[in-house]
């Protein structure tokens, strides 16, 4: 397990890759992400706890996680706790490869991924799975959510989906990202084990025509109400209201408009929530191509608490026709980090798909 995966998602930063990012994260007050979330996915496979040996890395690396989930795990490997880098995070694969486990299970996010590639190459046939913890994970050797994660190990393991797939190991350059630029890399690929109801897809890039996008933006800012806080999430989709309005805007970030204006730009958790408290607001938001995220993936700024805040009833979702096909049959996703709540953000929605052009979608967790 990746102990850091994820701190710099509430506070904006996009990521938590580098020794300097993550003090930077540490001081903005961010919080591990990926503990509860393996966790999570780990008390799942608890049901097998007889049947099953856990080997982990010590302390925070998974020997914790695991223990909390009912788990008396081997435990491998050392680390200096409290500093792990991402030179454990390969040896501890190495080191499980070389035991000839049955299946990897990491909690981390891209750049996690990567390390495990690079340490045992696209050669292993051992297979993989993702636990979802990072601000970005463009993967394909990711489940959906936590809980998923746990329902496709557990049947992997109990021998009821045994089939296995390459899945793209992708990264991008974080500091590009920071400034609003996305490139992404294709480095390899793992082994992870078929399953498209729990595991998700690599993420695609933009589908849409300009025109569908314009379409989208002109309906969205043309039913603006007055007084009315708009919270609008991270996206190339979005993007185009914040042009609509000639507003500045943080194409990887989380900006806010209030009577057609900029309030904030690429804000915080905090700041978010300290804008939104107790104010009507509407949030904004579009689903990732071929993966279908809507909360979760990237804007984790938008956090529970926010969410609550403003309301399942004042969530916007936007998204062109060819995006949803790119995701159909499946439903668009939620991925918080509160399960309960996920569950409240599940149904249908009316998806604004361009100019006067609106249709139901589902939304779920899986």
């Amino acid at each position: 397990m990746n102990p850091v995966a994820g701190m710099g998602g509430r506070v904006g930063l996009k990521g938590s890759d580098g020794l300097e990012i993550l003090e930077k994260a540490r001081a903005m007050g961010a919080q591990p992400e990926s503990p509860l979330r393996a966790i999570e996915a780990l008390k799942v496979i608890a049901r097998l706890k007889d049947q099953v040996e856990i080997i982990t890395y010590p302390h925070e690396m998974g020997e914790d996680e695991a223990r909390a989930a009912g788990f008396d795990p081997r435990v491998i490997g050392s680390i200096k706790s409290g500093a792990t880098i991402a030179e454990d995070t390969m040896q501890a694969a190495k080191e499980m490869a070389a035991a000839g486990v049955d299946l990897i299970l990491f909690a981390g996010g891209d750049g996690t991924a990567r390390n495990i590639y690079t340490a045992i190459g696209s050669g292993s046939k051992i297979p993989v799975l993702g636990i979802p913890a990072g601000v970005k994970i463009h993967s394909a050797v990711y489940a959906i959510n936590p809980k998923s994660a746990g329902e496709a190990a557990a049947l992997f393991l109990e021998g009821k989906a045994v089939n296995i797939r390459e899945a793209e190991v992708m990264d991008i350059d974080e500091d590009a990202f920071r400034e609003g630029r996305v490139s992404a890399q294709l480095y390899g690929y793992l082994n992870v084990p078929e399953n498209k109801k729990y595991v998700q897809s690599v993420k695609s890039g933009a589908h849409s025509e300009k025109a569908h996008l314009q379409g989208i933006a002109a309906e969205i800012t043309a039913n603006m109400k007055d007084d009315v806080i708009y919270v609008i999430g991270p996206g190339t989709t979005t993007r185009g209201i914040m042009e609509e309005l000639d507003l500045p805007y943080t194409l990887l970030g989380v900006d806010v408009v209030l009577n057609k204006q900029v309030v904030a730009n690429d804000v915080s958790e905090q700041q978010l929530y300290d804008i939104v408290k107790g104010k009507k607001t509407i949030i904004v938001v579009t689903a990732i191509g071929g993966q279908g995220h809507v909360f979760g993936r990237g804007n984790q700024q938008i956090s529970p608490r926010v969410i609550r805040e403003v309301g399942r009833e004042n969530i916007t979702v936007v998204a062109s026709r060819d995006k949803l096909v790119s995701i159909m049959p499946r439903p668009l996703l939620v991925d918080t980090g509160d399960p309960e709540l996920d569950q409240e953000l599940s149904g249908y929605y009316r998806i604004v798909a361009g100019w006067q052009d609106t249709l139901m979608y589902k939304v779920g967790m899986e």
